[in-house]
């Protein structure tokens, strides 16, 4: 089903027009209009800063209509970060029994218990939970030919653009696809840091809305679908990192092993690095 697009009744050109980020590729954004679900294609110079799920504040210019889309050209003021005002629907929780932490390998017999793992294991058995994995366009029948996995041959075949194709594809048909915000992420991680964090940000706050405040529970690596979760959240704590904000990265990566003490991302062989305020050495 073809999405309404916005009319000229939609926008004031006279007034700034906020705008929700759905895909961007190179000088145009697919965006719909904030507190509605009209489409419109933003036309602008200047989209370094925008990744899907970012609220974007435009100065408009002009309006029009071709082939049936509803384009806009305009200056853009600003962009943030802000997943709670986009009126998704959170993932969902399903309740996995009961993590122990009796249960869980904390190193050999007679090593000394890690100081990161003391407080976790001090606090006793948990609930353990998998988060809802949205992946538009996967085929049921054959699980080993995903978007993701399409996207990822292409990265190693070199061809980023193709690769971010898909991703953007992916987010503008649900923006709830953590995984493709990671892989964002990891696209422009090497060379476009500043980037690079937004796109983890943007799908570690959105997984966020299915934990609410005060969550507690653990969210186990080895259930598949929270990993994509776990990405961005590794990935944003990694940025944060390289770009010198230490006491945020530590927060990020404690919590961390807080939901996943598994801690099958190594996070405790940096964390201390990160406390330490040692700069990034990557």
């Amino acid at each position: 089903m073809k999405q309404q697009q916005a009319t000229h009744d939609d926008i004031d050109l006279s007034k700034p027009v906020e705008l929700v980020a759905l895909s961007v590729m190179d000088r145009v954004a697919r965006c719909r209009l904030l507190g509605s679900d009209r489409i419109i294609i933003l036309r602008t110079s200047h989209l370094g800063e925008v990744v899907p799920g970012a609220i974007v504040t435009v100065t408009p210019q002009k309006q029009w209509r071709y082939d049936g889309y509803s384009y806009l050209s305009g200056e853009i003021q600003s962009t943030r970060i802000d997943v709670k005002v986009l009126n998704l629907v959170p993932l969902g929780l399903e309740e996995m029994g009961l993590w122990d932490p009796k249960e869980a390998y904390w190193g050999e017999e007679g090593e000394p218990i890690a100081e990161w793992a003391k407080p976790i294991i001090a606090y006793g058995p948990r609930p353990m939970f998998e988060m809802e994995q949205v992946l538009p366009g996967q085929d049921p029948e054959d699980p080993f030919n995903d978007p993701i996995s399409r996207s990822n041959d292409l990265k190693e075949a070199g061809m980023q653009a193709e690769a971010k194709k898909i991703l953007m594809q992916l987010c503008q048909a649900d923006l709830r696809c953590l995984d493709a915000h990671s892989h964002l992420g990891t696209l422009a991680f090497d060379h476009r840091p500043q980037l690079a964090i937004r796109h983890y940000e943007v799908g570690l706050r959105i997984g966020e809305l299915a934990l609410g405040d005060g969550f507690s529970g653990v969210l186990a690596w080895g259930l598949i679908d929270n990993r994509p979760f776990l990405r961005c959240m590794h990935g944003y704590g990694l940025c944060l990192w390289r770009l010198g904000r230490f006491e945020e990265a530590e927060h990020i990566f404690q919590r961390m092993l807080w939901l996943n003490p598994s801690d099958n991302q190594g996070v405790r062989f940096i964390i201390n690095e990160v406390k330490t305020k040692t700069a990034w050495n990557g």
